[in-house]
């Protein structure tokens, strides 16, 4: 009986991706994942989260935000329209993941993984709509949406190593401490939706609840989880140099200590400054690209070498005669 194939299978039958084709595709899901973090940020700046009253229509009516709307609706239902955009890098690079040869299993399932957290953190948003802008639900697609850029980028790095079992550069403490950083980060951009949540921001011009706590006391919680966060990134910039580490990941730890200059300067900015929306939304940006580094710092402590292509013994014709 001739076995059915899939439509992937289909097109990894016809198609090979050279490995620059698989990065990139890659690179295109965390730069959407940016793309939509970023957007939703803007949806909730200018105060269009209930522009689209429900979901998944924009109105009871209609799929698509009318006239009636006006500019809330239109910026509200222009980023549900970017999520599209999300799932085509993602079905990008699930497709060019599945057609490389020779077959890279665990990148393939790191591509569904982005395609189901896509997935979910849609339902999400739909239901925080349907709750009426609460923080919490907000805070989680927010949250979410991290979860997926964290997941893109491994995806990322992953698609220009090999698969073989990982090997360290670094020695264990150094990775200990990279973990810690890790891990503060982790808490420093959960600790921001606090601040979020209890601020003047809430998403929609109407009475829209916020988290119980006051703004400033949060403020304060996240830039002191900041600050824990620039003295690890320091230390471990220290530490790389002592332990002499490649100089790619030394570059990475330098990339980290500048990210992090310039999102504490856009931080304490908009503090004193009342938090304006365009300071803001500069700062949920920063979010991200730190995010990234912070990964793209760990990844870089171990190495996957890309294993060597097979030889292909040469025809009979070409080998050399047999001594007598």
């Amino acid at each position: 009986m001739r076995r059915v194939l899939t439509p992937l299978a289909l097109i990894a039958r016809r198609w090979t991706p050279s490995p620059a084709t698989v990065r990139r595709a890659a690179l295109s899901a965390v730069v959407m994942s940016v793309v939509i973090i970023v957007t939703g940020g803007a949806v909730r700046l200018t105060g269009s989260g209930l522009g689209c009253d429900t979901w998944p229509k924009c109105t009871d009516d209609s799929l698509f935000a009318t006239p009636a709307q006006g500019f809330h609706g239109a910026v509200e239902f222009g980023n549900r329209m970017l999520t599209y955009v999300l799932c085509a890098a993602v079905g990008w690079a699930i497709i060019a993941a599945r057609s490389a040869k020779p077959r890279r299993r665990g990148l393939s399932r790191l591509g569904w993984a982005q395609f189901f957290i896509v997935l979910g953190n849609a339902v999400l948003g739909g239901i925080t709509v349907w709750m009426g802008l609460n923080p919490w639900t907000v805070a989680g697609h927010f949250l979410l949406a991290n979860v997926l850029l964290t997941v893109a980028t491994i995806t990322w790095v992953r698609a220009g190593e090999g698969d073989a079992p990982a090997r360290p550069r670094v020695p264990k403490p150094v990775r200990k401490l990279t973990l810690a950083l890790v891990a503060v980060t982790a808490v420093l951009v959960v600790a921001g939706t606090t601040v979020t949540g209890s601020g003047k921001h809430a998403g929609d011009s109407s009475d829209v609840p916020r988290m119980p706590f006051d703004f400033e006391a949060a403020a304060h919680v996240h830039a002191i989880t900041a600050w824990v966060v620039c003295a690890l990134a320091v230390a471990v910039f220290v530490a790389l140099k002592v332990v002499d580490a490649p100089p790619d990941t030394r570059a990475r730890s330098r990339d980290l200590l500048l990210v992090l200059l310039a999102q504490g300067v856009i931080g304490y900015v908009q503090f004193f400054t009342g938090v304006p929306e365009v300071l803001v939304g500069l700062h949920m940006l920063g979010s991200a690209l730190l995010w990234i580094a912070v990964l793209r710092l760990a990844l870089s402590l171990r190495e996957r070498p890309v294993a060597a292509p097979a030889s292909v013994p040469a025809p009979q014709s070409e080998q050399q005669p047999a001594l007598a």
